[in-house]
């Protein structure tokens, strides 16, 4: 098949000009420069100038597209459904979050009864008049008399608890701030909850400064913050993160240690029926991934990756710890173990086979022997189904099952019978029944198969001029399975090809799967996209210039290596809150937390590494390099803007004068992308899809399929 030519453009963009600077740093000998350091200060007036500058050519290129409007009108129609999450039981009331259809964030309800009419409980739209004000987290005390909830304003991580009655809606003076990468437990007996929590940032630094000695604090109700009793911190070990849980019974306070986002974990605990017991170091070597999964008295169940790379369900006595003395429960199997809950006598166990989700039910043996196998759970059908929360002697547990085509349905399972039953279906504005999946392998460069689902219309006509976007992540052993997106609908609709890859450095096939796109194997999750894109072109769907790639934070990452190393292989790139300065990402807020995928530049080894493939780095002057809108906001305190920024004004430097424009979208009050307003996403999803419609040359012809130009 010959190969069009690029789609012309017509004309340069009217790019803001960027100053450069002669900033240059010195990596073990070797002399880097970096042009655009000085938007590393995203608090400067003149960071600022040049933030309105860019969005003010982003926004004029983008409203001159004119199936804009339509778009838009699109998403707010397919996204104006009601969507329930899993309800969740607590002192005799069921708690479930909804969202009527375009409100800028869901609803917490509460209902007396399953079948019973629920009422608003809390309702984070009225908190702020742009919506910009997210209910980031909540947990209900066991006896449901308050409810702990969790506020996360303009996308930001940190988060401000507050203290509800449930009875009443009327808030307590209870406030808890600086928490950042925390949930809440609550003591049995009501009296309070733990959280974690970091020091307040200096004044002007709470979007950028670094974040370490994570502390376990205890909050008594009606007492103010700096009463609060801390439970258990470790000035010697900064980078460590205490995440504490009471157990089911009250009896324990399990303390799970993390080291940033590498995988291995410790896990210690408390014996709260002992008055001022101390913390024990169950597990203190970090040698593998460690999850609690419940107890019966002072047996631990843990999910675990030790010995067993697919993972397994072990034992642990508190009384006698010992290696020797541990039990498997529930052992490892070809398929990948992802998830495990304790539910009424039995462990519920969620697979992964090659990306896509099967469930079996194991009842809890005595003592600590093996768990009897008793059934499958039956699922809807091919796709991801998650959930499965609820307690030692429930008799229910709830889930949610969704596929590209199916919106999540919310599903009651009765655990002992094994019984399914639909407890919300959304009802959405189109046809699913007019889509199809499929999975192919593609073969990566040293020959490894990578998994990919290809979405399209049925009977789609595979000339080798399809649209195709495709998506990938690729790390921190994050697994991306079949899911409902409602911006991939637009897309299909209009004769577009959606596909998702399962590359290395995710989670899909288990710890070896993760650690072969790590570090000096990162080059594998790039070599695997690019597999992948091969592929689709080798086998008749799309071509170069039709090609669209996008990815969000690691996943931008991902966008910006990859259209660096092959900007010849796609027409369009989207890369969204990327990690694009590989050697100075550790330098703010989280970051340093990363460098168990990635290395760090501290080490010359993986400096020279990862000067190889960082994406500011790698721009070259004089290349054709794709179409690209970089996206980010700025309240992103986890990857900071300024990677987005420096990237940005680095391409516009390097790319051809004739060649596709690159532009960036800088949105305001919003953050990495948890918590953000609904008007706000579907906005810059509008603006995403016609960005790839100018970009691809696309426009719609008969029924509306996009065509070429």
């Amino acid at each position: 098949m010959a190969l069009l030519a690029p789609i012309a453009f017509a004309g340069a963009l009217p790019y803001p000009e960027t100053k450069r600077s002669s900033v240059v740093d010195s990596y073990h000998g070797t002399e880097v420069a970096d042009p655009y350091r000085w938007l590393e200060d995203d608090a400067s007036a003149e960071t600022a100038a040049w933030v309105e500058a860019q969005n003010r050519v982003t926004f004029a290129f983008l409203e001159a597209i004119p199936e804009r409007a339509s778009i838009r009108e699109r998403l707010r129609t397919l996204w104006n459904y009601e969507r329930l999450g899993l309800p969740s039981k607590e002192g005799g009331r069921y708690f479930y979050s909804r969202n009527s259809g375009l409100q800028n964030q869901p609803v917490l309800l509460v209902a007396d009864g399953l079948m019973a009419a629920p009422r608003t409980l809390l309702d984070p739209n009225v908190l702020s008049e742009d919506g910009t004000v997210a209910l980031s987290g909540w947990s209900v005390s066991r006896d449901g008399r308050y409810l702990a909830y969790g506020l996360q304003r303009s996308g930001a991580d940190w988060i401000e608890w507050r203290v509800r009655e449930v009875e009443t809606g009327r808030d307590l003076d209870d406030i808890v701030e600086w928490s950042k990468f925390s949930g809440v437990s609550w003591a049995a007996d009501g009296s309070g909850f733990y959280y974690s929590r970091f020091r307040a940032p200096r004044e002007g630094d709470e979007r950028k400064a670094v974040v370490e000695n994570h502390k376990l604090y205890f909050h008594k109700l009606g007492t103010s913050q700096d009463e609060d009793t801390l439970v258990y911190e470790r000035p010697d070990q900064k980078q460590w993160g205490f995440h504490g849980y009471v157990t089911e019974d009250g009896r324990w306070l399990v303390i799970v240690v993390t080291r940033g986002t590498e995988t291995k974990k410790g896990m210690f605990y408390k014996d709260l029926g002992k008055l001022g017991s101390p913390v024990i170091e169950l597990l203190n070597d970090f040698d593998a991934d460690y999850s609690f999964v419940g107890n019966r008295g002072s047996v631990f169940y843990l999910e675990t990756d030790l010995d067993a790379p697919m993972r397994k369900v072990i034992a642990i006595d508190v009384d006698r710890p010992e290696r020797d003395q541990w039990r498997v429960v529930v052992p490892e199997r070809e398929e990948l173990l992802q998830e495990v809950s304790l539910v009424g006598g039995r462990f519920v166990c969620s697979y992964l086979r090659h990306a896509c989700s099967a469930v079996r039910i194991h009842r809890v043996a005595e003592g600590m022997a093996e768990a009897d196998f008793e059934r499958d759970l039956e699922l809807p059908g091919i796709g991801s189904a998650y959930g499965f929360r609820g307690k030692a002697d429930d008799e229910e547990t709830f889930f949610v099952y969704t596929s590209f085509s199916t919106p999540a349905t919310v599903y009651r399972a009765d655990v002992a019978r094994g019984d399914v039953a639909e407890f919300h279906k959304p009802r959405v504005a189109f046809d699913s029944g007019q889509f199809e999946t499929r999975q192919v392998f593609a073969a990566s460069k040293d020959g490894t198969r990578v998994p990919m689902f290809i979405t399209h219309r049925r009977g789609l006509k595979l000339d080798g001029q399809r649209p195709v976007l495709m998506h990938g992540y690729g790390g921190f052993n994050v697994s991306l399975t079949p899911g409902f997106q409602v911006r991939n609908v637009v897309w299909l609709e209009r004769g577009g090809v959606f596909v998702e890859t399962n590359l290395r450095g995710g989670g899909e096939y288990g710890a070896l799967w993760h650690l072969a796109g790590t570090k000096t194997n990162k080059q594998n999750t790039f070599d695997d996209f690019i597999a992948c894109a091969e592929w689709l072109i080798a086998n008749g769907y799309t071509s170069p210039r039709r090609l669209a790639m996008t990815g969000g934070s690691n996943g931008g990452l991902l966008v910006g290596a990859v259209m660096t190393q092959r900007p010849e292989l796609f027409g369009a790139a989207l890369p969204s809150v990327g990690v694009m300065d590989m050697l100075r990402f550790h330098r703010f807020t989280i970051g340093w937390a990363w460098t168990s995928d990635y290395g760090s530049a501290e080490d010359e080894r993986q400096f020279r590494y990862l000067l190889g493939y960082s994406p500011y780095h790698r721009l070259r002057p004089g290349v054709r390099y794709p179409a690209t809108l970089i996206t980010t906001a700025d309240h992103d305190d986890r990857v900071v803007p300024a990677h987005s920024f420096k990237f940005a004004a680095r391409l516009q430097e390097c790319q051809v004068s004739d060649g596709p424009p690159v532009l960036i979208r800088i949105e305001t009050k919003a953050g990495h992308g948890a918590g953000t307003a609904l008007a706000k996403v579907i906005d810059e999803t509008a603006d995403e899809l016609s960005f790839l419609v100018k970009a691809l040359a696309l426009e719609p012809g008969e029924q509306g399929v996009w065509e070429e130009r």
